[in-house]
């Protein structure tokens, strides 16, 4: 006889808090008003060379991104500290921060160098907080991410940044894009030419800007955790308690 697949009754999972408990249903994700305003998605790259092909990706993807009806801004890396190294009230620092704050998306686009993603790209995301006050820059946002390599194609970069977008928990849409030999894929004017890896960005912004409007105004429903709500009812209850002391 087949067994049927029944939800256990909260009486047989006594480690929940039942107040705290939700059942997550399609009608609470269509009780959002959707927002009327274009996409605002902020664009990093990691190099500051002249002639940075990272960055040269990036204002492409940036154009396709306006074509598609989204509004962009893009942080120019040069001048931000090292992590640490100075204090947070630091120009370049405020300006990355403000940036995060008002995007909705991001893309995150990173040269390969020694195996690995750049370390002005990981300091940007570095800078980035978790949490800052009561607000979350990054929590919920949705993340694109490519990266240029001078020789083979490769995945090395691309997949940290996957690693760091799960990390400042993000929603990384599914598709990528790698340039191999990116040298050769840009014109003298620095516009990227025709190809199959032009193809894929399109795609990647495409699928980007998809997943945005899906789910910017749905975000804080989609990371409402039981473990934080839990967190947050014991906090105002010590609070309440020590007032009342």
């Amino acid at each position: 006889m087949k067994r049927e697949n029944v939800l256990p009754a909260l009486e047989d999972l006594p480690n929940i808090d039942k107040d705290l408990f939700a059942l997550p249903t399609a009608s609470a994700l269509q009780a959002f008003r959707p927002s009327a305003h274009a996409p605002r998605i902020l664009l990093l790259y990691g190099s500051v060379r002249e002639r940075s092909y990272s960055r040269l990706l990036s204002e492409e993807a940036a154009r396709l991104l306006q074509a598609m009806g989204a509004e962009t801004r893009t942080f120019d890396p040069s001048g931000l500290p090292l992590p640490d190294d100075a204090p947070d009230g630091h120009t370049k620092v405020q300006e990355l921060r403000q940036l995060a704050q008002w995007a909705e998306g991001m893309v995150w686009t990173s040269p390969e160098r020694h195996g690995a993603m750049t370390g002005i790209m990981k300091s940007q995301i570095d800078w980035i907080p978790l949490a800052e006050g009561a607000v979350r820059p990054t929590q919920g946002k949705t993340l694109a991410v490519m990266q240029v390599s001078g020789g083979s194609q490769s995945f090395n970069a691309v997949s940290q940044l996957r690693v760091l977008g799960r990390w400042m928990r993000m929603l990384t849409i599914p598709n990528q894009s790698s340039v191999a030999k990116a040298f050769l894929e840009f014109d003298e004017a620095g516009r990227m030419k025709p190809s199959a890896y032009y193809d894929r960005v399109v795609d990647v912004m495409e699928e980007l800007v998809k997943f945005t409007l899906l789910t910017r105004d749905v975000a804080p429903y989609l990371v409402d955790r039981y473990s934080e709500r839990k967190e947050s009812a014991e906090a105002l209850s010590k609070r309440v308690n020590q007032r009342s002391l």
